[in-house]
C-alpha cells in the first residue's frame, strides 16, 4: 500500500459543543452529563432522521490538547500503554471519538448525554450508531 504519511489533511468543523465544561481537565461527571451540539445552520438538512437513533458517535478535534506522549497511564484502569490502546486526548493527531445518548434534536442543535468534550470543541462529524456494526465489547480476556 502506497500512502503519503506526510500529506496534509484539513478540515472544517461542522459544529461545536456547548456544555458546563470549561477547562481540559478530566471529569467523571463528563460522563453523565448533558451536552449540546450546535451544527452550522447550512447543515441542518444532513440531520434528517437523526432522531431515528438514540446513539450517535461524535468525532471532535481536541482543540486545546497540547503535545502527546507514546506511552501514558490509561485512565479507566490504570495500565501504563500506548496511545493508541488508550482514549487520552494527548495524540499525535487530536481526534476524539464518543457514543452517546441522543436526546433531543431541535433545528441545528442535538441534545446528547455523555459527551467527553469540553465547551466550544470544534465537532468534526456526527454518525449513527448501529448495534449490528458491534461485536462484543471488543476487550480481550485478560
Amino acid at each position: 500500500m502506497d500512502t503519503n504519511q506526510n500529506e496534509l489533511i484539513q478540515m472544517r468543523p461542522i459544529g461545536c459543543v456547548h456544555n458546563e465544561f470549561k477547562e481540559a481537565v478530566f471529569d467523571e461527571k463528563m460522563y453523565s452529563s448533558i451536552s449540546q451540539i450546535v451544527l452550522e445552520e447550512q447543515l441542518q438538512d444532513g440531520l434528517k432522521d437523526i432522531s431515528d437513533f438514540s446513539k450517535i458517535y461524535v468525532l471532535f478535534y481536541f482543540d486545546r490538547s497540547e503535545d502527546y506522549k507514546l506511552i501514558q497511564k490509561r485512565r479507566y484502569d490504570g495500565k501504563i500503554s500506548g496511545v493508541f490502546a488508550s482514549r487520552s486526548p494527548k495524540r499525535p493527531n487530536g481526534i476524539g471519538l464518543t457514543l452517546v445518548e441522543l436526546l433531543a434534536v431541535q433545528e441545528n442543535v442535538l441534545t446528547v448525554r455523555g459527551l467527553d468534550a469540553i465547551d466550544g470543541t470544534p465537532v468534526l462529524d456526527i454518525k449513527p450508531f448501529i448495534e449490528t456494526d458491534v461485536a462484543g465489547d471488543g476487550v480481550r480476556p485478560a
